[in-house]
């Protein structure tokens, strides 16, 4: 299996920098900030009991929901952000990731394609998108969203190693290798570069390119979180 890093980046919201007048709770939100999930459940919980059209509020909540694994209401809450007419890049960046770990790979693909029209400065969201489309086997449209993504920040290993992903599952093993040798040589602490160089020397070694092992068979292996 050759090994992919799904970073998602830092996770991404924003406290009461929204314009207009979608502006959290201090309180809430400052629970959020210190990583106290369960009380930042709670009290954003109470604030939507009082105030149940308060769309950042229930992003938060839901960004929260997805801090502690539970996935199914942390979409829900994205969703209802979404519906209450709340339109910010990152609420669709954090969509578009929950339903890419869900599987449903047309979902995120809209969810990051928002994302990336409302905000094409920011790379994790090129990067989220071209994840969503190898996903979906649309390898050239991948490869265009992560180069975007690394004309933004080129010091992401993680992208440079999705790049070597997909020419392998293109065969193209000489663009592979050559993007996993310069990661091996500026990133020498980035561990899964060196293991899918030699994943890729026992493929090109193999008595036929079809027996166990080669790109057909190749599984993912998470070597981050991808919160």
């Amino acid at each position: 299996m050759l090994v992919i890093v799904l970073a998602r980046f830092s996770p991404v919201y924003a406290g009461a920098s929204y314009p207009g007048d979608q502006v959290c709770d201090a309180t809430a939100d400052y629970f959020l900030g210190q990583e106290n999930y369960s009380e930042a459940i709670a009290t954003h919980r109470r604030l939507l009991d009082a105030h149940p059209a308060d769309a950042l509020a229930h992003y938060h909540l839901g960004f929260a929901y997805g801090m502690t694994g539970d996935a199914p209401h942390e979409l829900a809450e994205y969703r209802k952000a979404e519906s209450l007419g709340l339109r910010q890049w990152d609420l669709y960046l954090n969509l578009g990731r929950a339903l890419l770990e869900a599987g449903d790979h047309d979902g995120a693909a809209k969810a990051l394609s928002t994302s990336v029209a409302l905000a094409p400065e920011r790379p994790e969201s090129h990067f989220n998108l071209g994840l969503a489309y190898e996903r979906s086997g649309m390898f050239a449209a991948a490869q265009d969203q992560l180069q975007s993504s690394l004309r933004l920040d080129p010091k992401q290993p993680d992208a440079r190693n999705m790049m070597g992903l997909i020419y392998a599952e293109e065969r193209d093993y000489s663009h592979a290798r050559e993007i996993w040798n310069g990661l091996a040589r500026t990133e020498p602490d980035f561990a899964p570069a060196r293991a899918n160089l030699a994943i890729l020397d026992r493929i090109e070694h193999a008595p036929t390119r079809n027996a166990p092992g080669d790109r057909h068979n190749l599984r993912t292996a998470f070597a981050t979180d991808l919160r």
